[in-house]
């Protein structure tokens, strides 16, 4: 960041502060970052945890408190997001050891913009209610690019009479917050983008494949797709064919965006929710086998658009 800029942004965030209350933030990887940096600009305090401490140094550079625990947060701030890789992780962070609820204060509201199965949003909010506070679930879609730009979508599920106190926060971060339902909801809405996300993702890396080996310029493949019926997100936005747009993981070797890691997780959680509800999804259940074979042949961190390049090496799958 230019020095400059950065005493500039430090400065009038500092005198913003002093009108706001304190927002604490947990779990500052790859989307946290940037949606904590966005409170930060809209002159929120941010009182921040990570599990890795150098996660942190960037915050404290830009004024933010830093604490040793999810606990330390939760005794500072009534007002907490958290943003975490998995289940596991969001249970730990909110009922573990050093957890949020093993000090946070009746009143508090706490955001969880993890992508969670959606039964495990509804029992960490039966075990926030217990102590006299309140739960919300609010994944995100969008992205890393959508998170720096303040432009993710959160999908809410929770008290409708606490939506309007949660909006206020995630406005700072999204341009759009939509209220699902009860707590779950949000995740369920989530789990239901990201399957078929996935979906039409291998199906446009299918269609580029396959032109390209009937002869076809990728460019010109993809201008026809894009005002033809097959457009959707993954052809016009998000293209999976290297060369084709600038500015996507494709143009990058497939470097940062959405891990295959993560869309394999997500699209676990949608096979498990469609199996308690006897739901048939079998698209779903062949695109959650094709992301976990691509993590167990070294695409695992790769951006979940690599599939082009999986597909491409598997002659006969």
């Amino acid at each position: 960041m230019n020095i400059l800029i950065f005493i500039v942004l430090k400065s009038v965030c500092s005198r913003a502060m002093a009108s706001k209350t304190p927002v604490g933030f947990i779990g500052l990887g790859n989307m946290g970052n940037p949606m904590a940096k966005n409170l930060v600009k809209h002159g929120y305090p941010v009182i921040a945890y990570d599990v890795f401490p150098e996660a942190c140094k960037e915050f404290q550079d830009l004024g933010a408190q830093v604490t040793d625990s999810p606990a330390d947060v939760a005794e500072r701030a009534d007002r907490i997001i958290t943003m975490l890789p998995s289940s596991p992780n969001t249970i730990d962070v909110y009922t573990g050891a050093n957890g949020i609820l093993k000090k946070v204060k009746k009143g508090s509201l706490l955001i969880d913009s993890s992508t969670i199965d959606p039964a495990v949003s509804k029992e960490l909010a039966k075990a926030v209610e217990k102590m006299g506070a309140v739960f919300m679930d609010a994944p995100v879609s969008g992205g890393i690019g959508a998170a720096r730009a303040g432009n993710l979508t959160f999908m809410v599920g929770g008290v409708e009479q606490e939506f309007d106190a949660a909006k206020e926060l995630l406005t700072c971060m999204g341009s759009n917050v939509i209220y699902c339902g009860e707590v779950g909801t949000g995740q369920a809405a989530k789990i239901c983008n990201n399957m078929l996300l996935a979906i039409s993702m291998i199906g446009t890396a299918e269609a580029m494949n396959l032109g390209i080996r009937l002869g076809l310029d990728p460019k010109l493949l993809a201008k026809i797709l894009n005002m033809s019926s097959g457009r959707c997100w993954s052809s016009d936005t998000y293209n999976p064919v290297p060369g084709v747009m600038e500015g996507v993981p494709s143009a990058n070797n497939y470097q940062g965006g959405f891990g295959a890691t993560l869309m394999a997780k997500d699209l676990g959680l949608a096979q498990i929710s469609a199996t308690n509800t006897k739901t048939p999804v079998p698209l779903g259940s062949q695109a959650h086998q094709i992301y976990r074979m691509m993590c167990a042949k070294g695409y695992a961190l790769k951006d979940f658009s690599a599939v082009f390049q999986f597909l491409r090496e598997e002659e006969t799958l």
